[in-house]
Protein backbone atom coordinates (compact mmCIF):
# COMPACT_ATOMS: atom_id res chain seq x y z
CA UNK A 1 0.00 0.00 0.00
CA UNK A 2 0.91 3.63 -1.03
CA UNK A 3 1.04 6.16 1.35
CA UNK A 4 0.20 9.26 0.24
CA UNK A 5 0.00 13.05 2.10
CA UNK A 6 -1.09 16.01 -0.58
CA UNK A 7 0.24 19.51 0.27
CA UNK A 8 -1.72 22.49 -1.32
CA UNK A 9 -2.92 25.59 -0.05
CA UNK A 10 -5.89 25.61 -2.23
CA UNK A 11 -8.61 22.92 -1.25
CA UNK A 12 -9.72 22.64 -4.80
CA UNK A 13 -6.44 21.48 -6.12
CA UNK A 14 -6.37 18.91 -2.67
CA UNK A 15 -10.00 18.03 -4.11
CA UNK A 16 -9.59 16.93 -7.75
CA UNK A 17 -5.99 14.85 -6.63
CA UNK A 18 -8.01 13.42 -3.71
CA UNK A 19 -10.78 12.34 -6.06
CA UNK A 20 -8.52 10.24 -8.60
CA UNK A 21 -6.46 8.84 -6.03
CA UNK A 22 -9.22 7.37 -4.43
CA UNK A 23 -9.88 5.29 -7.64
CA UNK A 24 -6.17 3.43 -6.90
CA UNK A 25 -6.42 0.37 -4.79
CA UNK A 26 -3.10 0.21 -3.97
CA UNK A 27 -3.12 3.70 -2.70
CA UNK A 28 -3.86 5.15 0.84
CA UNK A 29 -4.36 8.89 1.55
CA UNK A 30 -2.49 9.21 5.21
CA UNK A 31 -3.54 13.42 5.21
CA UNK A 32 -3.50 16.75 3.88
CA UNK A 33 -2.19 20.10 4.64
CA UNK A 34 -3.00 23.36 3.54
CA UNK A 35 0.55 25.41 5.05
CA UNK A 36 4.09 24.20 5.41
CA UNK A 37 3.73 23.83 8.92
CA UNK A 38 1.15 21.82 8.72
CA UNK A 39 2.77 19.07 6.10
CA UNK A 40 6.05 19.38 7.99
CA UNK A 41 3.93 18.21 10.92
CA UNK A 42 2.31 15.70 8.85
CA UNK A 43 4.98 14.04 6.89
CA UNK A 44 6.96 13.80 10.52
CA UNK A 45 4.21 12.14 11.85
CA UNK A 46 2.39 10.14 8.88
CA UNK A 47 6.19 9.02 7.15
CA UNK A 48 3.88 8.62 3.71
CA UNK A 49 5.46 7.03 1.26
CA UNK A 50 4.64 9.30 -1.50
CA UNK A 51 4.04 13.46 -1.45
CA UNK A 52 2.21 15.45 -3.46
CA UNK A 53 3.94 18.78 -2.93
CA UNK A 54 2.76 22.85 -4.15
CA UNK A 55 5.77 24.20 -4.91
CA UNK A 56 4.35 28.39 -4.12
CA UNK A 57 1.96 28.34 -0.70
CA UNK A 58 1.87 31.48 1.77
CA UNK A 59 4.55 31.93 4.25
CA UNK A 60 7.21 29.49 2.63
CA UNK A 61 7.11 27.04 -0.16
CA UNK A 62 7.29 23.46 -0.68
CA UNK A 63 11.53 23.46 -0.58
CA UNK A 64 11.22 24.63 2.51
CA UNK A 65 8.78 21.95 3.77
CA UNK A 66 11.34 19.35 2.09
CA UNK A 67 14.01 20.69 4.34
CA UNK A 68 12.66 20.73 6.97
CA UNK A 69 11.72 16.85 7.20
CA UNK A 70 14.45 15.68 5.15
CA UNK A 71 16.83 14.75 8.14
CA UNK A 72 13.89 12.60 9.47
CA UNK A 73 11.98 11.20 6.75
CA UNK A 74 12.24 11.51 2.92
CA UNK A 75 9.28 10.61 0.94
CA UNK A 76 8.90 10.16 -3.10
CA UNK A 77 7.71 13.67 -4.32
CA UNK A 78 5.48 14.83 -7.12
CA UNK A 79 5.78 18.60 -6.95
CA UNK A 80 2.40 20.58 -7.73
CA UNK A 81 3.00 24.14 -9.51
CA UNK A 82 1.39 26.98 -11.63
CA UNK A 83 4.81 28.42 -12.17
CA UNK A 84 6.57 26.83 -14.62
CA UNK A 85 8.73 29.48 -15.59
CA UNK A 86 10.48 29.27 -12.38
CA UNK A 87 10.41 25.76 -11.85
CA UNK A 88 10.44 23.48 -14.72
CA UNK A 89 14.21 23.51 -15.63
CA UNK A 90 15.54 22.92 -12.31
CA UNK A 91 13.29 19.74 -12.11
CA UNK A 92 14.17 18.57 -15.62
CA UNK A 93 17.69 19.10 -13.94
CA UNK A 94 17.36 16.54 -11.34
CA UNK A 95 14.69 14.30 -13.21
CA UNK A 96 12.12 15.11 -10.95
CA UNK A 97 8.62 14.77 -11.85
CA UNK A 98 5.96 17.85 -11.43
CA UNK A 99 2.44 18.50 -12.11
CA UNK A 100 1.50 21.68 -13.60
CA UNK A 101 -1.62 23.54 -12.99
CA UNK A 102 -4.64 23.63 -13.37
CA UNK A 103 -3.47 19.41 -13.46
CA UNK A 104 -4.66 17.00 -16.17
CA UNK A 105 -5.85 13.52 -15.35
CA UNK A 106 -3.86 12.06 -17.93
CA UNK A 107 -1.30 13.40 -16.58
CA UNK A 108 -1.63 12.64 -13.24
CA UNK A 109 -1.78 9.20 -13.80
CA UNK A 110 1.94 8.91 -15.37
CA UNK A 111 3.42 11.25 -12.59
CA UNK A 112 2.07 8.27 -10.35
CA UNK A 113 3.03 5.24 -12.51
CA UNK A 114 6.28 6.49 -12.33
CA UNK A 115 6.00 7.02 -8.32
CA UNK A 116 5.28 3.21 -8.23
CA UNK A 117 8.17 2.28 -10.21
CA UNK A 118 10.54 4.44 -8.18
CA UNK A 119 9.29 2.97 -4.84
CA UNK A 120 9.33 -0.84 -5.95
CA UNK A 121 12.90 -0.37 -6.49
CA UNK A 122 13.61 -0.37 -2.82
CA UNK A 123 16.89 0.53 -1.67
CA UNK A 124 17.86 1.72 -5.15
CA UNK A 125 15.55 4.38 -5.29
CA UNK A 126 16.95 7.24 -7.32
CA UNK A 127 14.87 9.98 -5.84
CA UNK A 128 16.23 11.09 -2.46
CA UNK A 129 19.18 11.58 -4.14
CA UNK A 130 17.66 13.80 -7.11
CA UNK A 131 15.81 15.61 -4.41
CA UNK A 132 18.98 16.38 -2.71
CA UNK A 133 20.40 17.67 -5.72
CA UNK A 134 17.51 19.63 -6.42
CA UNK A 135 17.49 21.47 -2.97
CA UNK A 136 21.17 22.08 -3.79
CA UNK A 137 20.04 24.03 -6.84
CA UNK A 138 17.15 26.32 -5.82
CA UNK A 139 18.77 27.02 -2.28
CA UNK A 140 21.66 28.50 -4.43
CA UNK A 141 24.77 26.05 -3.58
CA UNK A 142 27.52 27.28 -6.07
CA UNK A 143 26.53 25.61 -9.57
CA UNK A 144 23.19 25.93 -8.75
CA UNK A 145 19.66 27.23 -9.94
CA UNK A 146 19.91 30.04 -7.07
CA UNK A 147 23.68 31.08 -8.56
CA UNK A 148 22.46 31.59 -11.71
CA UNK A 149 24.27 28.29 -13.23
CA UNK A 150 21.56 25.95 -13.50
CA UNK A 151 23.95 23.97 -16.31
CA UNK A 152 27.13 23.83 -14.26
CA UNK A 153 29.06 21.68 -12.54
CA UNK A 154 26.91 20.71 -8.59
CA UNK A 155 28.43 21.01 -5.42
CA UNK A 156 27.78 18.94 -3.70
CA UNK A 157 26.01 20.25 0.11
CA UNK A 158 23.97 17.30 1.41
CA UNK A 159 23.62 13.64 0.62
CA UNK A 160 20.68 11.35 0.81
CA UNK A 161 21.40 8.11 2.39
CA UNK A 162 19.11 4.76 3.98
CA UNK A 163 18.58 4.73 7.60
CA UNK A 164 16.85 1.41 8.62
CA UNK A 165 13.46 1.89 6.67
CA UNK A 166 13.86 5.06 5.20
CA UNK A 167 15.73 7.91 3.40
CA UNK A 168 17.15 10.77 4.64
CA UNK A 169 19.45 13.75 4.28
CA UNK A 170 22.89 14.61 6.06
CA UNK A 171 24.34 17.72 5.18
CA UNK A 172 28.07 17.58 3.93
CA UNK A 173 29.37 20.13 6.71
CA UNK A 174 28.63 17.16 9.19
CA UNK A 175 30.68 14.25 7.35
CA UNK A 176 34.23 14.17 8.75
CA UNK A 177 35.66 11.80 6.34
CA UNK A 178 34.57 9.76 3.50
CA UNK A 179 36.42 6.29 2.37
CA UNK A 180 35.79 3.72 -0.48
CA UNK A 181 33.68 1.02 -0.04
CA UNK A 182 33.65 -1.29 -3.32
CA UNK A 183 30.94 0.45 -5.45
CA UNK A 184 29.92 2.87 -3.05
CA UNK A 185 31.33 5.68 -0.50
CA UNK A 186 31.32 5.56 3.51
CA UNK A 187 30.41 8.93 4.96
CA UNK A 188 31.70 9.05 8.35
CA UNK A 189 29.91 11.26 11.10
CA UNK A 190 29.88 11.47 14.75
CA UNK A 191 28.68 8.71 16.12
CA UNK A 192 27.63 7.42 12.52
CA UNK A 193 28.75 6.00 9.20
CA UNK A 194 26.55 5.65 6.01
CA UNK A 195 26.85 4.41 2.43
CA UNK A 196 26.19 6.05 -0.67
CA UNK A 197 26.45 4.80 -4.25
CA UNK A 198 29.51 7.42 -5.94
CA UNK A 199 33.28 6.90 -6.76
CA UNK A 200 35.94 9.13 -4.63
CA UNK A 201 36.50 11.30 -7.85
CA UNK A 202 33.10 12.09 -8.19
CA UNK A 203 32.83 13.06 -4.43
CA UNK A 204 36.40 14.85 -4.61
CA UNK A 205 35.15 16.55 -7.60
CA UNK A 206 31.59 17.81 -6.03
CA UNK A 207 32.52 18.51 -2.71
CA UNK A 208 34.16 22.18 -1.69
CA UNK A 209 37.72 22.15 -1.91
CA UNK A 210 38.37 24.16 0.76
CA UNK A 211 36.62 22.16 2.95
CA UNK A 212 37.37 18.53 1.85
CA UNK A 213 40.57 17.21 0.72
CA UNK A 214 41.42 13.81 -0.94
CA UNK A 215 44.05 12.08 1.28
CA UNK A 216 44.74 8.82 0.14
CA UNK A 217 43.32 6.96 -3.15
CA UNK A 218 41.04 5.74 -0.97
CA UNK A 219 39.60 8.33 1.53
CA UNK A 220 38.39 12.07 2.05
CA UNK A 221 38.57 14.20 5.02
CA UNK A 222 36.94 17.17 6.23
CA UNK A 223 40.02 19.80 6.52
CA UNK A 224 38.70 21.41 9.98
CA UNK A 225 38.06 17.92 11.47
CA UNK A 226 42.00 17.23 11.61
CA UNK A 227 43.77 18.26 14.81
CA UNK A 228 47.32 16.43 14.52
CA UNK A 229 49.60 15.79 11.80
CA UNK A 230 52.01 12.98 12.87
CA UNK A 231 54.56 11.53 10.04
CA UNK A 232 54.78 8.13 10.12
CA UNK A 233 56.90 5.73 7.15
CA UNK A 234 57.72 6.08 3.90
CA UNK A 235 56.89 9.46 3.72
CA UNK A 236 53.53 9.01 5.09
CA UNK A 237 51.60 10.70 7.70
CA UNK A 238 48.97 9.86 10.02
CA UNK A 239 45.98 12.39 10.40
CA UNK A 240 44.27 12.50 14.00
CA UNK A 241 40.32 13.58 13.58
CA UNK A 242 39.18 15.41 16.39
CA UNK A 243 37.00 12.40 16.75
CA UNK A 244 39.82 10.17 17.66
CA UNK A 245 39.79 8.27 14.05
CA UNK A 246 43.59 8.07 12.63
CA UNK A 247 43.55 8.29 8.80
CA UNK A 248 46.30 7.57 6.43
CA UNK A 249 47.87 10.58 4.56
CA UNK A 250 49.80 9.09 1.40
CA UNK A 251 53.08 11.42 0.45
CA UNK A 252 51.24 11.22 -3.16
CA UNK A 253 48.66 13.74 -1.41
CA UNK A 254 50.49 15.32 1.26
CA UNK A 255 51.71 18.16 -0.99
CA UNK A 256 48.50 19.34 -2.04
CA UNK A 257 48.30 19.92 1.70
CA UNK A 258 50.94 22.15 2.32
CA UNK A 259 49.66 25.66 1.16
CA UNK A 260 46.58 24.55 3.45
CA UNK A 261 48.22 25.14 7.18
CA UNK A 262 47.68 21.17 7.43
CA UNK A 263 51.04 20.11 7.60
CA UNK A 264 51.83 22.64 10.65
CA UNK A 265 49.29 20.75 13.35
CA UNK A 266 51.28 18.48 15.46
Amino acid sequence: MIRVVLVDDEPVAREGLRLWLAREPDVEIAGEAGTPRDAIAMVLRERPDLLFLDVQMPDADGFSVLEAVSGQHLPEVVFVTAHERHALRAFDVSALDFLLKPVREERFREALARARRELDRGDAREGPARLSALLDRVRGAPGGAGSGGVDGPRRIERFAVRVRDRFVIVAAADVEWIGAAGNYAELHLAGASHLVRAALNELEAGLDPARFARIHRSSLVRLDCVREVIPATHGDYDLVLASGAVLKLSRRYAGRLMGRGLMGRG
